[in-house]
């Protein structure tokens, strides 16, 4: 069904299409024999069909340039955008967020429309940047580790499993909304951090270490030296390609366990705490509705343009 304002621009061509017919009829039943024989009336005519049809064919155009579903497609955003204030109005921001900005040493550097969030800090000598995106959270899937090991074929614990239900014949029920209830927990997505340690005026090299954030714990996963600490940033396709070139070091899993402990308290001690493994997610979503109302204004504003 078209809509009122596609009614009501489409109602200019239609009355100047039956104008248009309904003229032409009464320029045809003028006597040939008069009309043509004179010049003067002959091309008054010419001009006045020719008039006629420039108007008729211009407002074609104009209409056609409006785009037709452009009302349909802003009133549909702006629907959406009334849905993302409202939620936003109802929803609380969590005291995590907060306690963390107000009590934290590092400064939390947000450009809007950007996905990549900053924490910046000085420890002593030492300049500590933290990054992370809010990509992760469209990227993560979180039925990946289940269809994971789906391909591996446990056929034995399914089998297992089967005979269980036999034997807890008396408590289907409990059971039944236990695994409701794991059905409706929502896995939180990991947040992938970039810490990079720099001791400007010391030593040009650095620390780059990668980590994740999740169920409010900090999980380390890489540690890399860089002798070149524009390496560790990787601010150009440059030093992303040397960065390519140099010894990783081993897995961080693969080290000795006390010196995997070790590292650990190092980033503690720089602030890389269990109160940044809470924040960050938690501000993770309030940037990534942020950054989506900012973006349905945006479209809106350039299809209303």
């Amino acid at each position: 069904m078209l809509s009122f304002r596609t009614l009501a621009r489409s109602a200019p061509r239609t009355l100047t299409r039956l104008a248009t017919a309904s003229m032409r009829p009464a320029m045809l039943a003028r006597p040939a024999a008069t009309s043509m024989a004179q010049s003067g009336s002959f091309h008054m005519l010419r001009a006045a069909t020719s008039n006629s049809f420039s108007t008729t064919a211009g407002r074609r155009a104009a209409a056609a340039a409006d785009g037709e579903t452009d009302d349909e497609l802003s009133a549909k955003i702006e629907s959406e955008i009334q849905i993302e204030e409202e939620m936003k109005a109802g929803e609380q921001e969590p005291s995590s967020v907060k306690d963390f900005i107000d009590n934290s040493a590092f400064e939390l550097i947000d450009t809007p429309g950007q996905e990549v969030v900053k924490l910046v800090r000085t420890f002593g000598e030492e300049k500590i940047t933290i990054s992370f995106s809010i990509a992760d959270i469209n990227n993560f899937d979180p039925y990946a580790d289940e269809a994971a090991l789906e391909d591996e074929g446990l056929t034995d614990d399914l089998q297992a499993a089967e005979s269980g239900k036999q034997r807890a014949a008396n408590q289907d029920v409990e059971s039944s909304d236990l695994e409701t209830d794991l059905d409706e927990e929502e896995t939180p997505a990991p947040i992938t951090l970039s810490i990079i340690v720099e001791k400007p005026g010391k030593t040009p090299g650095a620390l780059a270490i990668d980590a994740a954030a999740q169920d409010g714990t900090i999980v380390v996963e890489n540690l890399f030296y860089y002798a070149d600490a524009k390496l560790a940033k990787l601010e150009t396709p440059e030093a992303a390609q040397q960065r390519a070139d140099v010894y990783p070091g081993p897995p961080f899993g693969s080290l000795d366990e006390d010196l995997q402990v070790l590292v650990e308290r190092f980033l503690e001690e720089r602030g890389v705490t269990q109160a940044l493994a809470v924040f960050v997610p938690d501000y993770v979503d309030l940037k990534e509705q942020n950054e989506y109302l900012r973006w349905l204004n945006n479209v809106k504003g350039f299809i209303d343009a």
